[in-house]
């Protein structure tokens, strides 16, 4: 037993020395991007990038250790054999790809996913886009490092898996073995977390090359094969032209905009707060107790009265706020780093001007793939769950917010202007563990989300009365808004349009008209256009419209996983796609309200699969 125990540690080790090989190979391929980025960057994609290798390389052992199992009962050289060939086959798997992956990168800029094996049905057009010097050149590299790495386990592991021929410990050996097996999913999701290993968990540096190869091409290809989309669009409604005017129609670019900002350059803090919904906020005829603070702080700035949530989860907002993408049904674009590095920015935009960019969250910012999203959109520092001290964790998911928020007012005593910073809380997240003693009685879900919105409302008041003494609150503009809402009430739906309802309020010295209430309706993705446009610097958003503009249209758009909803100030209709057919509809034209909401869907998923 201790025997075979051994030789799957070797085993492992052999892919590992591969897996390195495998990304100096990948290094060595694009030595003009490589030659720039220094020996400690260099030497981070094989520190950071392990995590993705192991990970791999529990993939791998997968199956040899489930044939194991039965070796320690029937004796023989068979296992031996299966292994030979296996690892051949697994090898020349790998080969293949890490190979193509170094040529594909120059011309695709991401490294390779499951989108090559889409070319597969016709071999001969594919071929055709390459000369045969590089066919030739690509098959003997394959070649080559495929028997370089075969020699290598035929020299050293290959007996190690003979059958010695006497077979003891038959029943512990077998409990021992299913062990290992099972505990192949620590390594398999990348440890003990809530968060399971994604690509963006390597991401370590503000150079997109030194993120991505740090990224392991074999597993990015299994996952993304495994987690692949639709190759046709499934929201395909009629004629694409026609439902790209009218989306255009609905996102009108106009120079008609009410400043509402004193300067065209202020300071600007984010602060996106988990789970916040209109419900619980009294000032928008919601529930006057549980947030008291955000009540008293809406009288003191620009308000926003209809404003909607691009989807129902985190990592659906994110790209909508910070970069006016919609949120999709079903899928979450921020899971696929090749696609999300070519969303608009508004932090780059905002870097070029000079400011001085951060993001704060308590968390584990490698859940959904944040993490990789926020280095391509170009935050200058990522503060996350790893910055604090353990004690001040709670029981699930991170920091408790009152700590992130006084470990940021710390932060900024001495401080560079203008400054860009973004701040995610954490605390009215499930299980709704909160440092407080409840302020509601009950233990029911929506009591206890109750405490811990009242908890996280309380920690930003103090927050927000600090900054007020401060003399860079005068030139600063501070906008509390939603990441999205929750189920309220029994009879809530998911797709209700009161899930989507959240606040959104501008706060600070930078406000000219303290005390203003904005009825437009807007969404999520209007933001960065609302923003920019009032410093007078723009930006490309084609799904996004300034409601402080006099002519911009007012409408909502919002998706659940299997369908949308699309909100004016005459109509609502709220669609479902696996059903075919609306399952709310109310207003003087709902009818039309469909039309317009699978325009925006049909183009928004087309935008999606192309990128």
């Amino acid at each position: 037993m201790k025997k075979k125990i051994f030789a799957l540690i070797v085993y492992a080790l052999f892919w590992l020395v591969f897996f390195f090989a495998a990304r100096l190979y990948f290094l060595l391929g694009e030595y003009s991007n490589s030659a720039e980025l220094g020996f400690k960057i260099l030497a981070g994609t094989f520190t950071h990038g392990i995590k993705l290798d192991i990970s791999a390389i529990a993939y791998i052992m997968a199956i040899p250790m489930l044939v194991l199992l039965p070796s320690i009962w029937i004796r023989g050289e068979w296992f031996r054999y299966f292994m030979n060939i296996y690892t051949w086959l697994i090898l020349l798997i790998s080969s293949l790809i890490v190979v193509g992956d170094s040529v594909l990168y120059s011309y695709w800029g991401f490294r390779m996913d499951y989108t090559p094996l889409l070319y597969l049905d016709n071999p001969g057009e594919a071929a055709a886009s390459v000369t045969a010097l590089q066919i030739t050149g690509f098959v003997i590299t394959v070649i080559l490092l495929t028997a370089g790495f075969g020699w290598l386990y035929k020299r050293f592991i290959d007996k190690m898996f003979s059958d010695p021929g006497v077979i003891t410990y038959r029943i512990s050996g077998t409990l021992v073995f299913m062990v290992l097996f099972g505990s192949l999913i620590i390594p398999i999701r990348g440890g003990v977390g809530l968060a399971p290993i994604n690509a963006g968990t390597v991401y370590f540096s503000d150079n997109l090359f030194a993120n991505h190869s740090a990224v392991n091409v074999v597993w990015n290809v299994g996952s993304s094969w495994f987690n692949r989309k639709p190759s046709v669009n499934p929201y395909s409604f009629g004629d694409l032209e026609r439902s790209v005017a009218i989306r255009d129609s609905l996102a009108i670019k106009t120079d008609s905009v009410v400043y509402v900002l004193n300067t065209k350059r202020p300071n600007i803090l984010l602060v996106i707060l988990e789970s916040f919904g209109n419900f619980l906020v009294g000032s928008l005829g919601g529930d006057s107790t549980t947030t008291p603070n955000l009540n008293r702080l809406s009288e003191e700035g620009l308000l926003f009265t209809n404003f909607y949530a691009s989807g129902n989860r985190t990592d659906k907002a994110l790209p909508a706020i910070l970069s006016g993408y919609p949120a999709q049904p079903a899928v979450s674009i921020i899971k696929e780093p090749r696609k999300t590095q070519s969303l608009t920015s508004l932090v780059k935009i905002l870097n070029k001007e000079g400011y001085t960019s951060s993001f704060w969250y308590g968390g584990d910012i490698n859940f959904a793939n944040i993490n990789s999203y926020l280095i391509s959109s170009g935050f200058r520092q990522i503060i996350t769950m790893d910055h604090f001290s353990p004690d001040d964790y709670n029981s699930k998911w991170g920091v408790h917010d009152h700590v992130l928020f006084n470990t940021l007012r710390d932060s900024m005593a001495v401080m560079e202007e203008p400054f860009f910073r973004v701040v995610l809380t954490l605390s009215s997240h499930e299980p709704f563990d909160v440092p407080m003693e409840p302020v509601f009685q009950g233990k029911d879900d929506l009591t206890k989300f109750r405490n811990s919105v009242f908890y996280t409302d309380r920690s930003l008041g103090s927050f927000i009365d600090w900054a007020k003494t401060t003399e860079w609150w005068n030139n600063t503009l501070v906008v509390l808004v939603a990441d999205h809402c929750r189920l309220s009430a029994p009879e809530d739906r998911v797709y209700s349009e009161n899930v989507f309802r959240i606040p959104m309020l501008w706060l600070g010295g930078a406000i000219q008209n303290p005390g203003t209430r904005i009825d437009k309706i807007g969404s999520q993705v209007d933001f960065p256009l609302i923003l920019l446009n009032q410093m007078e610097l723009g930006g490309n958003f084609p799904f996004s419209k300034d409601i402080l503009s006099e002519e911009s249209g007012a409408f909502a758009f919002y998706v659940y996983n299997e369908g949308f909803g699309f909100i004016t100030d005459s109509s609502k209709l709220i669609y479902d796609h696996k059903l075919g057919s609306p399952v709310v509809k109310s207003g003087s034209d709902p009818g039309y309200n469909e039309e317009l909401g699978k325009a925006f869907l049909q183009v928004l998923y087309d935008d999606y699969m192309l990128r």
